[in-house]
């Protein structure tokens, strides 16, 4: 049997152009699949971000014109290959020539010009999908496109939608962008309290509905998390499933990293010497018995930030140092700077972005703090586990699925969670690991091992959706 024909579009994808998790999603699972069976292409706008080395090692394959409104608007292809994985970029000087990925007054006629182009790019790269995997709301009008007006050019292409967070949407009314939609008439399929809801229409259109956990995939059928599309996950929920994201444990690998001070595998003693100069660098008293509770986050509402300052002054009175890194909304980022200032000797607040400081933070400490209001996946509290730092989690989407709370007797669990979305529950959890670690160290030594071989590998996600690939075209024998 011929190669299943896969191709992923995307409004990013690592180390082209990346701003969350999805970049990171699509930097990786495309490499996972077997490339005896697959076929697998990516493609995604040319942003000016793009490092200019991709850049020059790419081709242009052709130029065409996508019709936009009343004007046709120019699209180049360009080509680079990495490996078995094929990457596309479409050029667009006007749309995307502009600093950062996303925030611009024109995001809907940007994304629905991408989609478009996406489409209407496949004759000139010659590759005809089996498979067209659209992600997020920036992508989402490809799978009713597909369905509405391209069906007689791609009979035997089937739309799969990827649902990686719920919260949006991509909601504008119908006149400010109907100009551009270029249809002769309302989609009801995307209609959203009298709005266009492009999620709303991929969801209904796609042959296949994925979300980035299994957990997540079951709570957005409830009103509390389904942001008012739970109904329509309702309706839709015989197409959808979820299928667990993974990491690039390339990448993520504390025995070759050469962003951290100490190389290590499962080795307690190589752990405490980056925790030793993580408080060093920190200027944080160097105490090796002193544990060190990190997070690595966006500082907004979702992360559970609301959580942690109510009890923040709780969990310093604690034998801990606590440091956080990350950006975000200035309430939390103030909040954070007022107490670091003062808790000198237990608490750092980095207000910054820093990737190689991540690392070290990652490895150098021993919890990793996760509260998350809601998590679609989560794939931090995976690298704190590869990297040895026990996660402190709110059971909730991913967090649910890959984090088990450690049983000190059966030596069985990775981790520690609370259900309820409080905290006093998030507070009393913290205090159980600190006291693990205080009163039962050699415990915690067997935890800090059960974390680090915890297996996130993209292959058992890749695995998993050739699986349903194969079953929604008809090929799985």
């Amino acid at each position: 049997m011929d190669k299943l024909k896969i191709l992923f579009a995307a409004s990013e994808a690592f180390p082209f152009a990346k701003s969350g998790g999805l970049g990171d999603v699509i930097g990786s699972l495309p490499k996972a699949f077997p490339p005896d069976q697959t076929d697998v292409r990516v493609i995604i706008p040319k942003y000016e971000c793009i490092p200019d080395e991709y850049i020059r090692q790419s081709h242009l394959v052709d130029v065409f014109y996508v019709h936009i409104g009343d004007m046709d608007q120019y699209a180049g292809i360009l080509e680079y290959k990495d490996g078995d994985v094929t990457y596309y970029f479409i050029d667009n000087e006007h749309y995307f020539k502009r600093p950062g990925l996303y925030g611009y007054y024109d995001e809907a006629e940007r994304y629905i010009f991408f989609c478009r182009a996406v489409l209407e790019c496949i004759p000139y790269i010659d590759f005809y999908p089996d498979i067209l995997h659209a992600h997020d709301w920036q992508t989402a009008l490809i799978p009713y496109l597909l369905k509405e007006q391209y069906q007689w050019h791609y009979q035997n292409t089937k739309s799969v939608f990827t649902i990686h967070n719920m919260k949006y949407q991509g909601v504008y009314g119908f006149k400010d962008i109907n100009g551009t939609l270029n249809l002769d008439y309302f989609p009801m399929a995307m209609e959203f309290f009298k709005d266009v809801n492009f999620m709303k229409g991929a969801l209904y259109s796609a042959d296949l509905v994925t979300t980035v956990s299994p957990t997540y995939a079951e709570e957005i059928k409830d009103p509390y998390y389904g942001e008012g599309l739970d109904g329509v996950i309702r309706d839709i929920s015989y197409k959808e499933v979820g299928i667990l994201n993974g990491i690039d444990e390339r990448e993520y690998n504390p025995q070759t990293d050469e962003h951290i001070w100490s190389h290590f595998t499962h080795s307690y003693a190589k752990k405490m010497e980056n925790k030793q100069a993580l408080q060093e660098q920190m200027g944080l008293p160097v105490d090796e018995n002193k544990p060190v509770i990190a997070m690595i986050t966006r500082l907004v509402e979702q992360k559970g930030l609301d959580l942690v300052s109510a009890v923040i002054h709780e969990i310093l009175q604690m034998e801990i140092q606590f440091i956080v890194l990350g950006t975000g909304d200035a309430a939390y980022e103030n909040m954070l700077r007022d107490v670091a200032y003062t808790y000198p000797d237990k608490m750092r607040a980095c207000i910054t972005f820093d990737e190689d400081l991540s690392r070290k933070i990652y490895a150098g400490s021993d919890m990793f703090l996760m509260p998350s209001k809601f998590e679609p996946c989560g794939l931090s509290q995976m690298i704190a586990m590869r990297y040895g730092s026990v996660p402190i989690v709110r059971e909730t989407g991913g967090l649910k699925d890959t984090v088990h709370y450690f049983n000190s007797e059966s030596e069985e669990g990775n981790g520690f969670s609370f259900s309820t979305y409080n905290a006093h529950d998030m507070l009393f959890t913290i205090q159980k690991a600190v006291g693990l670690y205080y009163d039962q160290h050699d415990k915690w030594k067997v935890l800090m091992v059960n974390a680090c071989k915890s297996n996130f590998d993209w292959k058992n996600s890749a695995e998993t959706y050739l699986y349903y690939y194969k079953k929604v075209t008809g090929r799985l024998v």
